[in-house]
């Protein structure tokens, strides 16, 4: 699989060009050749796909080093090679539903639960009910109707500068401590945070308002706001840089980015992860609220809606149920297994144990996506 070539295909499936591609230049628009509507899909080995073809049409949101590695196991475990477009999630929704009936997608992937529920929505997954995958993924990972599953899973923490704020897993115990007055004492600067637009942010905000309600929630929100550092911007690794350099005290960030830099042949990326500690939030107390565990959100996917190579899509989904594929997310991508019984990441060990947030499960939070923009935009979240 290690050869990859452009096929364009038009509107009327006819093959009006092929060019060799690497795996570094994968790129996939819809462009205009001929004066009609081109696809273009990047192909292992030159084989097109159909319903009795050895691949499978992988639409994925994804975009780590780790995951081509599980499309290689799978390609040598079953013979079925892997047809990769990627995009961002909101882009594959859209290019799915201009391809229609005819899509060749066979298989969704995206990252968070509420991208996973804005696919179900716009009607692009059909359901599956399969014993192998029901067994392996827990029902709070899962689309209760059969939708989606989840395949991998990741935290989403609270972060703290360990000279600035060496008390921090004293009394920044919960992400409604977020909020308090303890933030910003002792002329302590604040939070680091992504924007209200980034979808992790928003399941998170999503399973503090399924927990408390609007007003609770917006009362929290205007806190957080007001214990913000500076503006939101940047990603998830942009606040972990900040938090080391001192921009602000806390940070909320996924675990995975934090291992990323700790493992990084990058001394100066390992130094960042040095100087930063990890709090798992609401471990303790009522566990219907500030003892309901930390929030843990997935990637995930499901067979699209018209797959032409559906036996292959299910083999693939399956495959990424396996301990081999999990064993691959957990130690090349740094993510928490799905599957029990896989180890974790020893970078992720180290940040020690805890309890998850099952209370708040991915189908709740995932469909309140939208309440909780709603909330994060009225407390000026920017």
């Amino acid at each position: 699989m290690s050869d990859y070539y452009l096929l364009i295909v038009n509107i009327n499936s006819e093959v009006v060009g092929l060019t060799p591609m690497t795996l570094k230049r994968r790129l996939f628009l819809g462009f205009l050749v001929g004066g009609g509507a081109a696809l273009a899909v990047a192909l292992p080995g030159c084989q097109s796909g159909g319903p009795t073809a050895k691949v499978v049409n992988l639409y994925t949101a994804r975009h780590y080093e780790a995951d081509n590695q599980v499309y290689e196991g799978f390609f040598k475990k079953t013979g079925i090679k892997v047809n990769l477009v990627e995009a961002p999630a909101d882009k594959l929704i859209e290019r799915i539903q201009s391809e229609g009936q005819n899509s060749p997608a066979d298989v969704i992937v995206t990252v968070d639960a509420g991208n996973l529920v804005n696919t179900k929505n716009a009607n692009l997954f059909q359901k599956l009910d399969d014993g192998q995958l029901n067994g392996a993924v827990p029902a709070n990972y899962r689309d209760n109707e059969g939708y989606w599953y989840g395949f991998t899973r990741r935290s989403r923490v609270i972060l703290y500068n360990k000279a600035l704020f060496k008390n921090a897993p004293e009394v920044i115990k919960t992400y409604e401590d977020l909020a308090s007055d303890v933030v910003k004492a002792d002329g302590r600067k604040g939070i680091l945070v992504r924007s209200s637009g980034n979808v992790y942010n928003q399941s998170l905000v999503a399973s503090i308002l399924n927990t408390y309600g609007e007003e609770k929630t917006l009362a929290w929100a205007k806190g957080v706001v007001n214990n913000m550092a500076r503006q939101p911007e940047g990603n998830d690794t942009a606040q972990l840089k900040a938090l080391a350099a001192g921009v602000g005290e806390l940070a909320i960030s996924n675990t995975y980015y934090l291992a990323r830099l700790a493992k990084s042949s990058n001394p100066e990326e390992r130094d960042i992860a040095s100087k930063i500690g990890v709090i798992f939030p609401n471990q303790a107390g009522d566990p219907q609220s500030q003892g309901r565990g930390s929030h843990f959100n997935i990637s995930g996917g499901g067979i699209a809606k018209n797959a032409p190579n559906r036996d292959n899509a299910i083999a693939f989904l399956q495959y990424l149920a396996t301990p081999e594929a999990q064993a691959v997310f957990a130690s090349s991508n740094n993510e928490y297994p799905m599957v029990q019984g896989v180890p974790v990441d020893s970078v992720l060990q180290g940040f020690g144990t805890f309890k998850e947030d099952t209370r708040n499960d991915a189908v709740t939070f995932g469909r309140k996506n939208g309440d909780a923009l709603k909330v994060m935009n009225k407390a000026d979240w920017k």
